[in-house]
Protein backbone atom coordinates (compact mmCIF):
# COMPACT_ATOMS: atom_id res chain seq x y z
CA UNK A 1 0.00 0.00 0.00
CA UNK A 2 2.81 2.39 1.14
CA UNK A 3 4.63 2.14 -2.46
CA UNK A 4 1.26 2.47 -4.69
CA UNK A 5 -0.08 5.47 -2.51
CA UNK A 6 3.77 7.33 -2.16
CA UNK A 7 3.49 6.88 -6.76
CA UNK A 8 -0.54 9.14 -6.09
CA UNK A 9 -2.90 5.96 -5.95
CA UNK A 10 -5.55 5.79 -3.87
CA UNK A 11 -5.51 2.00 -2.74
CA UNK A 12 -8.44 0.09 -1.17
CA UNK A 13 -8.11 -2.58 1.00
CA UNK A 14 -11.25 -4.66 1.61
CA UNK A 15 -11.73 -6.35 4.74
CA UNK A 16 -13.91 -8.85 3.43
CA UNK A 17 -11.57 -10.34 1.55
CA UNK A 18 -10.25 -13.91 2.64
CA UNK A 19 -7.85 -16.78 1.10
CA UNK A 20 -7.97 -17.05 -2.22
CA UNK A 21 -8.62 -20.67 -2.33
CA UNK A 22 -5.85 -22.14 -3.79
CA UNK A 23 -4.59 -24.57 -1.02
CA UNK A 24 -8.26 -26.04 -1.62
CA UNK A 25 -7.74 -26.23 -4.75
CA UNK A 26 -4.29 -27.50 -5.23
CA UNK A 27 -5.38 -30.66 -2.47
CA UNK A 28 -8.79 -31.32 -5.04
CA UNK A 29 -11.02 -30.59 -2.70
CA UNK A 30 -12.80 -27.94 -4.87
CA UNK A 31 -16.42 -27.74 -3.07
CA UNK A 32 -14.45 -26.87 -0.24
CA UNK A 33 -12.75 -23.45 -2.37
CA UNK A 34 -16.65 -22.64 -3.65
CA UNK A 35 -17.21 -20.03 -0.70
CA UNK A 36 -14.12 -18.76 -0.73
CA UNK A 37 -14.42 -18.33 -5.06
CA UNK A 38 -17.64 -17.17 -3.99
CA UNK A 39 -16.23 -14.36 -1.10
CA UNK A 40 -13.65 -13.27 -3.52
CA UNK A 41 -16.38 -12.69 -6.41
CA UNK A 42 -18.61 -10.62 -3.79
CA UNK A 43 -16.08 -8.75 -2.39
CA UNK A 44 -14.33 -7.19 -5.48
CA UNK A 45 -17.15 -7.09 -7.89
CA UNK A 46 -16.34 -3.16 -7.43
CA UNK A 47 -13.78 -3.55 -9.72
CA UNK A 48 -16.01 -4.55 -12.41
CA UNK A 49 -18.57 -1.50 -12.27
CA UNK A 50 -15.68 0.67 -12.20
CA UNK A 51 -15.43 1.51 -8.34
CA UNK A 52 -11.86 0.40 -8.63
CA UNK A 53 -9.73 0.39 -11.58
CA UNK A 54 -7.92 -3.05 -11.02
CA UNK A 55 -6.78 -5.48 -7.76
CA UNK A 56 -3.39 -5.96 -7.26
CA UNK A 57 -1.61 -9.09 -5.56
CA UNK A 58 1.44 -9.43 -3.62
CA UNK A 59 2.04 -12.69 -4.11
CA UNK A 60 2.67 -14.84 -7.38
CA UNK A 61 0.94 -17.73 -6.25
CA UNK A 62 -2.35 -16.15 -5.79
CA UNK A 63 -2.09 -14.05 -8.33
CA UNK A 64 -2.15 -16.94 -10.34
CA UNK A 65 -4.58 -18.93 -8.91
CA UNK A 66 -7.12 -16.02 -8.58
CA UNK A 67 -6.83 -15.40 -12.19
CA UNK A 68 -6.85 -19.16 -12.88
CA UNK A 69 -8.29 -21.41 -10.90
CA UNK A 70 -11.40 -19.78 -9.23
CA UNK A 71 -13.39 -20.03 -13.09
CA UNK A 72 -11.83 -23.29 -13.21
CA UNK A 73 -13.34 -24.83 -10.33
CA UNK A 74 -17.05 -23.17 -10.80
CA UNK A 75 -17.82 -23.78 -13.93
CA UNK A 76 -16.04 -27.93 -12.61
CA UNK A 77 -18.90 -27.48 -10.16
CA UNK A 78 -21.51 -26.71 -12.20
CA UNK A 79 -21.74 -22.68 -11.39
CA UNK A 80 -22.16 -20.82 -14.70
CA UNK A 81 -22.51 -17.70 -13.59
CA UNK A 82 -19.81 -17.72 -10.72
CA UNK A 83 -17.50 -18.80 -13.27
CA UNK A 84 -18.27 -16.03 -15.62
CA UNK A 85 -17.55 -13.29 -12.66
CA UNK A 86 -14.36 -15.28 -11.90
CA UNK A 87 -13.23 -14.67 -14.94
CA UNK A 88 -14.16 -10.94 -15.83
CA UNK A 89 -12.30 -10.11 -12.13
CA UNK A 90 -9.31 -12.30 -13.03
CA UNK A 91 -9.08 -9.94 -16.29
CA UNK A 92 -8.78 -7.16 -14.15
CA UNK A 93 -6.14 -9.00 -11.71
CA UNK A 94 -2.64 -7.72 -11.66
CA UNK A 95 0.64 -9.27 -9.59
CA UNK A 96 2.26 -6.11 -8.20
CA UNK A 97 5.37 -5.97 -11.12
CA UNK A 98 3.30 -6.36 -13.77
CA UNK A 99 0.60 -3.78 -12.61
CA UNK A 100 3.73 -1.31 -12.21
CA UNK A 101 5.51 -2.44 -15.67
CA UNK A 102 3.16 -3.14 -18.17
CA UNK A 103 -0.14 -1.18 -16.58
CA UNK A 104 1.18 1.83 -14.98
CA UNK A 105 4.31 2.08 -17.23
CA UNK A 106 6.64 1.99 -14.60
CA UNK A 107 10.19 0.96 -14.11
CA UNK A 108 11.76 3.66 -12.04
CA UNK A 109 9.25 3.97 -9.43
CA UNK A 110 11.92 6.54 -7.21
CA UNK A 111 13.20 3.50 -5.03
CA UNK A 112 16.67 3.97 -3.20
CA UNK A 113 18.04 0.59 -1.80
CA UNK A 114 21.68 0.71 -1.01
CA UNK A 115 22.05 -2.81 -0.96
CA UNK A 116 23.45 -6.15 -2.22
CA UNK A 117 20.37 -8.02 -3.46
CA UNK A 118 19.86 -11.30 -5.81
CA UNK A 119 16.55 -12.19 -6.59
CA UNK A 120 14.63 -15.76 -6.77
CA UNK A 121 12.07 -15.97 -9.59
CA UNK A 122 8.91 -17.99 -8.12
CA UNK A 123 6.93 -20.55 -10.06
CA UNK A 124 3.51 -19.65 -9.92
CA UNK A 125 4.83 -15.78 -10.18
CA UNK A 126 6.96 -17.37 -13.75
CA UNK A 127 4.47 -20.02 -14.90
CA UNK A 128 1.16 -19.07 -13.82
CA UNK A 129 1.17 -15.18 -13.25
CA UNK A 130 3.79 -14.92 -15.67
CA UNK A 131 5.02 -11.73 -14.89
CA UNK A 132 8.15 -11.80 -17.27
CA UNK A 133 11.35 -9.78 -16.28
CA UNK A 134 9.18 -7.43 -14.77
CA UNK A 135 10.49 -7.75 -11.66
CA UNK A 136 14.17 -7.40 -12.80
CA UNK A 137 13.31 -4.09 -14.47
CA UNK A 138 11.83 -2.72 -11.18
CA UNK A 139 15.05 -3.60 -8.98
CA UNK A 140 17.30 -2.51 -11.86
CA UNK A 141 16.28 0.83 -11.80
CA UNK A 142 16.66 1.21 -8.03
CA UNK A 143 18.92 3.91 -7.08
CA UNK A 144 22.27 2.89 -4.91
CA UNK A 145 20.56 -0.90 -5.42
CA UNK A 146 23.61 -3.49 -6.00
CA UNK A 147 21.48 -5.72 -7.98
CA UNK A 148 23.49 -9.78 -8.42
CA UNK A 149 21.23 -11.88 -10.42
CA UNK A 150 21.06 -15.47 -8.95
CA UNK A 151 22.14 -18.72 -10.49
CA UNK A 152 19.60 -20.96 -11.84
CA UNK A 153 16.59 -18.15 -10.37
CA UNK A 154 13.95 -19.68 -11.84
CA UNK A 155 13.81 -23.25 -9.92
CA UNK A 156 11.71 -24.02 -7.48
CA UNK A 157 12.64 -23.36 -3.66
CA UNK A 158 11.23 -26.83 -2.59
CA UNK A 159 8.28 -25.12 -0.58
CA UNK A 160 4.99 -25.76 -3.24
CA UNK A 161 2.87 -25.84 -0.22
CA UNK A 162 1.86 -29.25 0.79
CA UNK A 163 4.46 -30.63 -1.30
CA UNK A 164 7.03 -29.74 1.71
CA UNK A 165 5.17 -31.45 3.29
CA UNK A 166 4.33 -34.18 1.67
CA UNK A 167 8.10 -34.78 0.35
CA UNK A 168 10.04 -33.31 3.00
CA UNK A 169 13.48 -35.14 2.00
CA UNK A 170 12.86 -33.74 -1.31
CA UNK A 171 12.01 -30.39 -0.44
CA UNK A 172 14.85 -30.17 2.28
CA UNK A 173 16.96 -30.67 -0.62
CA UNK A 174 15.88 -28.30 -3.39
CA UNK A 175 15.95 -25.86 -0.95
CA UNK A 176 19.81 -26.61 0.29
CA UNK A 177 20.65 -25.95 -3.40
CA UNK A 178 18.49 -22.86 -3.24
CA UNK A 179 20.39 -21.68 -0.22
CA UNK A 180 23.94 -22.34 -1.97
CA UNK A 181 23.33 -20.32 -4.94
CA UNK A 182 21.90 -17.27 -3.16
CA UNK A 183 24.93 -17.50 -0.94
CA UNK A 184 27.84 -17.30 -3.79
CA UNK A 185 26.40 -14.23 -4.78
CA UNK A 186 27.41 -12.62 -1.90
CA UNK A 187 24.14 -10.80 -1.52
CA UNK A 188 23.15 -9.32 1.99
CA UNK A 189 19.55 -9.81 0.82
CA UNK A 190 16.91 -11.82 -1.43
CA UNK A 191 14.14 -10.82 -2.92
CA UNK A 192 10.67 -12.48 -3.84
CA UNK A 193 6.97 -11.77 -4.68
CA UNK A 194 5.70 -14.70 -3.04
CA UNK A 195 5.57 -14.80 0.49
CA UNK A 196 5.35 -18.54 0.86
CA UNK A 197 8.72 -18.65 -0.83
CA UNK A 198 10.21 -15.71 1.71
CA UNK A 199 9.25 -17.90 4.31
CA UNK A 200 10.60 -20.89 3.25
CA UNK A 201 14.00 -19.32 2.08
CA UNK A 202 14.08 -16.99 4.38
CA UNK A 203 13.93 -19.79 7.11
CA UNK A 204 16.69 -21.96 5.76
CA UNK A 205 19.10 -18.92 5.65
CA UNK A 206 18.10 -18.30 9.28
CA UNK A 207 18.96 -22.09 10.49
CA UNK A 208 22.43 -21.95 8.68
CA UNK A 209 23.25 -18.75 10.11
CA UNK A 210 23.80 -17.38 6.30
CA UNK A 211 23.63 -13.37 6.80
CA UNK A 212 21.48 -13.32 4.25
CA UNK A 213 17.55 -11.53 4.76
CA UNK A 214 14.97 -12.35 2.56
CA UNK A 215 12.85 -9.46 1.47
CA UNK A 216 9.16 -8.86 -0.64
CA UNK A 217 9.98 -6.59 -3.58
CA UNK A 218 7.51 -4.12 -2.43
CA UNK A 219 9.46 -3.27 0.46
CA UNK A 220 12.83 -2.77 -1.91
CA UNK A 221 10.48 -0.35 -4.00
CA UNK A 222 8.55 1.06 -1.08
CA UNK A 223 11.64 3.63 0.47
CA UNK A 224 13.13 6.46 -0.96
CA UNK A 225 16.69 8.27 -0.48
CA UNK A 226 14.57 10.81 1.44
CA UNK A 227 11.94 8.73 3.38
CA UNK A 228 13.26 4.97 3.62
CA UNK A 229 11.33 1.91 4.19
CA UNK A 230 11.34 0.89 7.57
CA UNK A 231 8.64 -2.16 7.98
CA UNK A 232 5.67 -2.05 10.57
CA UNK A 233 6.06 -3.97 13.85
CA UNK A 234 2.45 -4.99 13.07
CA UNK A 235 0.10 -5.56 9.56
CA UNK A 236 -2.64 -3.00 10.21
CA UNK A 237 -5.78 -3.75 7.70
CA UNK A 238 -6.05 -0.10 6.29
CA UNK A 239 -9.15 0.87 4.04
CA UNK A 240 -8.87 4.06 1.95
Amino acid sequence: MHLLERLGHEVVFPEAQGCCGQMHINTGYYPEAMPLIRNHVRTFTPVLDGQWDAIVVPSGSCTGSLRHQGELVAKEQGDAKLASYAKAIAAKTYDLPELLVNVLGLEDVGAYFPHRVTYHTTCHSLRMARVGDTPIRLLEHVEGIDYVPLPHADSCCGFGGTFSLKNPETSASMLSDKMAHIVSTGAEIVVAGDYSCLMNIGGGLSRIRSGVRSMHLAEVLAGTKEEPWVAPATTTKVGA
